[in-house]
């Protein structure tokens, strides 16, 4: 793909992520809707794989497959149905993000959610730098913050991340160094 058109194409995906984010952030009707939807745990087990396409396309200097990917990553939350049950400790969890991500946005709060995006930037540069010595050690920190503002913010209900999060972290481990050793 030429890098124009790569460019173009990848930035409409950055923006149609931004308007996600927006869009979710302030319509009831859509936060709720998703949420009901993320409360099926294949969700979260999904997400976190999707940071093997973005490290690949970002290794691949692909805009387009970057932020598709990061474009699919946000959006995944709603893609399987409503499910018939749900754990009491899974339910507990997503009340306390529901919570967090439409109570007041003060500083703190601010700043810790700015550690997404940042997240984002070191993933896809160490990736485009080929440092993975840096990038491995970007995944494994992630995660682990991930884990612990989960478990020490969500409290007990917290621990509902662990099991997601520590295999999404070896799949992407694992599929990582297997892509480095295969090229």
């Amino acid at each position: 793909m030429a890098k124009k058109v790569d460019f173009i194409i990848g930035m409409i995906f950055a923006v149609a992520t931004i308007v996600f984010i927006i869009l979710f952030l302030s319509n009831d009707a859509f936060f709720n809707w998703a949420y009901q939807r993320h409360q099926n745990v294949l969700s979260w087990y999904i997400r976190p794989l999707f940071i093997i396409p973005i490290v690949i396309f970002a290794f691949k200097k692909s805009l387009t497959g970057i932020f598709a990917s990061i474009f699919a990553l946000f959006t995944s939350m709603f893609w399987f149905p409503v499910p018939k049950e749900v754990n009491p400790q899974v339910l507990s969890f997503l009340t306390f993000e529901m919570d967090y991500l439409k109570g007041v946005w003060d500083v703190p709060k601010i700043l810790m959610s700015l550690s997404v995006p940042v997240f984002f930037v070191m993933l896809i540069l160490s990736a485009w730098k080929r440092n993975w010595k840096w990038l491995v050690g970007v995944i494994i920190s992630a995660a682990l913050l991930k884990a612990l503002w989960s478990i020490v913010f969500g409290g007990e209900s917290g621990l509902s991340i662990l099991k997601p999060a520590i295999l999404g972290l070896i799949l992407c481990v694992g599929g990582l160094y297997y892509y480095i050793k295969k090229r």
